[in-house]
């Protein structure tokens, strides 16, 4: 793929995508997502870019893949295993202190869950703010905007764990998911 359709296909400049290819930019969380995307690939397929791409479905804590962003300030750790037949994607987001996901919110196609292990953190989800504490969590739904945050003056982790379903096809091309393949029923509320 060139570097003007990459761009075009993630909403990104030609200018942009191609500091980015020469590591000359550091992308934010949201940004790389609009990438992998555009490429039909998910999060976690970048972590097997850099690696083999082969082995079991166990990962050691001195085996993770990580990626940094810089303008996020954030560490990004694959905890799952890429490849086709995974169904989920698990990654551990460490923001430091004024680190965030994007600049603005921002949404994509998958379900994700998210669990805050360490820290504080601000998620906008939709139109609303909510302050997340360590052992909170949220479920964030395909198209559903979110940004996150870090205002405190501690590092925060967020354990995230996405759907990968619809994620092989260019966002055009993408089928809509049907009511049926959402898990059934709706879970009781408390």
């Amino acid at each position: 793929m060139s570097v003007r359709k990459l761009a075009r296909e993630s909403g990104f400049s030609p200018s942009f995508m191609s500091q980015v290819e020469n590591g000359q930019v550091s992308p934010s969380i949201s940004s790389m997502e609009k990438i992998a995307t555009a490429v039909g690939v998910t999060l976690v397929d970048f972590f097997a870019a850099v690696t083999d791409g082969e082995g079991g479905l166990i990962v050691r804590v001195a085996d993770r893949q990580a990626l940094s962003s810089g303008w996020s300030a954030a560490e990004i750790e694959a905890l799952s295993v890429p490849g086709p037949r995974a169904r989920l994607e698990a990654l551990l987001i460490t923001l430091r202190p004024g680190g965030r996901s994007g600049k603005h919110p921002y949404a994509h196609d998958r379900e994700e869950f998210a669990f805050v292990t360490r820290g504080e953190v601000m998620l906008t989800l939709g139109p609303e703010e909510h302050r997340l504490r360590r052992g909170d969590a949220a479920t964030i739904r395909p198209g559903e905007l979110r940004l996150w945050q870090n205002a405190a003056k501690a590092p925060v982790q967020i354990l995230i764990i996405a759907s990968s379903a619809g994620i092989a096809a260019p966002p055009e091309r993408r089928p809509r998911p049907r009511a049926a393949a959402r898990g059934g029923r709706p879970a009781s509320r408390r």
